[in-house]
């Protein structure tokens, strides 16, 4: 069983993402306001950081950037979650240090894969994520798989 924190404003959407968690084994604590998130990350030592990048206050990025400054995170697995990509999105979310980058909507499947891969690879490794490129949906193809891929309602 792993801990993994999720930063997400969208009460649907952490809903969704801790039911699917527990489901697998996992120890999921959500925290809806971005401001606190660090400082519930160090209380909380997650195996795995799920972030939303457009969050109010401190975005997805920034948060990003303040875990791998932070010393006792720094090599704490990420994976950022959008509902909006745009061109070079991916590179920046990168950049920042997260090792996956999906975009909503979501196959669950493809959620509990990647939630998968940066548990078992440790994800930390690499934090710049650029050894972990397979792990995320491609930019350009949207969300990825949908309700015809097998596992794959979204969320």
């Amino acid at each position: 069983m792993a801990r993994i924190l999720i930063v997400e404003d969208n009460a649907l959407n952490i809903k969704l993402f801790c039911d699917l968690l527990a489901a697998h084994g996992h120890e999921p604590e959500a925290v809806t306001d971005s401001r606190t998130a660090l400082e519930a990350a160090r209380n909380f030592s997650p195996d795995l950081v799920i972030t939303d990048i457009q969050l109010p206050h401190v975005s997805g990025l920034e948060l990003i950037r303040m875990i791998r400054a932070d010393e006792k995170l720094a090599r704490v697995p990420i994976m950022a979650v959008t509902a909006y990509s745009a061109h070079g999105d991916e590179e920046r979310i990168r950049a920042a240090g997260a090792q996956a980058y999906v975009s909503k909507p979501i196959s669950v499947a493809r959620f509990a894969q990647t939630v998968g891969d940066l548990l078992k690879d440790g994800g930390a490794d690499d934090p710049s994520g650029e050894a972990q490129e397979s792990w995320a949906n491609e930019s350009a193809g949207g969300g990825g798989g949908g309700p015809s891929e097998p596992g794959g309602e979204e969320l």
